[in-house]
Parts: structure tokens; C-alpha cells; sequence
């Protein structure tokens, strides 16, 4: 919804990639939540409701972490309750198809079951601004793994963020909805 009350423009689904759909909320106001959504154009929100009766299907969690990727400086961090669990060195989108800055979450986990590039794939809930499907999907962008060492440090992917195996075995315990800060 555009506003509290009024007419619904949208459905958010009850599940996102196989899993159930977290997201954060951004925003409160008696009886209504907005959320940051999934979808184009990045950082969109809209408003759900979350008082009355007949709601139950909904939950309410809250997350201690937080992921930030610095662009810029290629690193990632992610922090638990203001203590910091490591910082590492990533790589980012090339200057054709860079990494979108902005306010996003952790959209969902998806372990492949014959991974290429990564055992694990995280994607968020922010799209490419330069490509508008990638893979068969919208153009999502996500955090991943990367078998070459080489690239970390450098700006070589299609717009995801290729991290170490150390950071991305942090990432996997992180709970789906956590805000994600990219900046420049």
C-alpha cells in the first residue's frame, strides 16, 4: 500500500525463492508496518497492515545484525549488536554493471545442489541497475562466494558481491530480513 489504509496496489508473498519471506520494517505506525520490498525500482516500501484480527500467518522478529559493503573501498562487514564479526576484502560489480547502493536485506539463502561458483547464494533485495534479468531471474543482486581468490579487492562482477569462504560462513547464521547498507 502507498499509505496506511488505503487501497491495497500489491501482494507481498508469503514465500521468496522456496523460503519464507522475511523483510524489514522501516518504519511503524499504530496498526500498520512499512517494509522495504523485493521489487523494482530499488528501495521501493509499502505498508502492511499488522493490527486486527485474522493476521496470525504474520511474524514479528527482530535481527541484532547488521551487513555493510563499502563499494568503494571493495569490503564488507558484518556486525552483531554494534560487535563486529569480521571485515572483509570483496569484490564488486565492474563500472558497466556496478553493485546499486542503498538500504536493502537479506532476501533469502539458497544452497544450489550443484554449485558453480558457490555453495551458498544470498540474495538481496535489490536488483541491477544495468542489467534487467541476469541467470533466468530479474537481475537480483546478491552476496556470494567465489572460487578465485584473485578477484577480491576488485570491481569484476555483474553487480553481486563475490566474498571470501570466512565471510560467507558468517553470513549463512545471519537471519533472513537483516538490513544490508551498501554505499559508495
Amino acid at each position: 500500500m502507498r499509505s496506511p489504509g488505503k487501497q491495497p496496489v500489491a501482494v507481498l508473498p508469503a514465500t521468496e525463492l522456496g523460503g519464507p519471506t522475511w523483510v524489514p520494517v522501516v518504519q511503524a505506525s499504530p496498526g500498520w508496518d512499512r517494509v522495504l520490498l523485493p521489487s523494482r525500482p530499488n528501495r521501493a516500501t509499502g505498508w502492511i497492515f499488522t493490527g486486527g484480527t485474522g493476521h496470525s500467518r504474520l511474524q514479528i522478529r527482530r535481527s541484532s545484525y547488521l551487513i555493510r559493503v563499502q563499494v568503494g573501498a571493495r569490503k564488507l562487514s558484518v556486525d552483531d549488536s554494534g560487535r563486529s564479526l569480521g571485515t572483509w576484502t570483496v569484490a564488486v560489480g565492474a563500472a558497466g554493471t556496478p553493485t546499486p547502493v542503498g538500504r536493502t536485506f537479506l532476501l533469502a539463502l539458497l544452497a544450489p545442489p550443484r554449485p558453480t561458483y558457490s555453495p551458498l547464494i544470498l540474495p538481496l533485495g535489490l536488483h541491477s541497475t544495468a542489467l534487467s534479468a541476469f541467470g533466468g531471474g530479474p537481475g537480483t543482486v546478491g552476496l556470494h562466494g567465489w572460487p578465485d581468490p584473485s578477484v577480491f579487492g576488485r570491481a569484476v562482477s555483474n553487480g553481486c558481491v563475490r566474498v571470501p569462504a570466512a565471510a560467507l560462513h558468517v553470513l549463512s547464521d545471519i537471519p533472513l530480513g537483516t538490513l544490508v547498507l551498501i554505499t559508495q
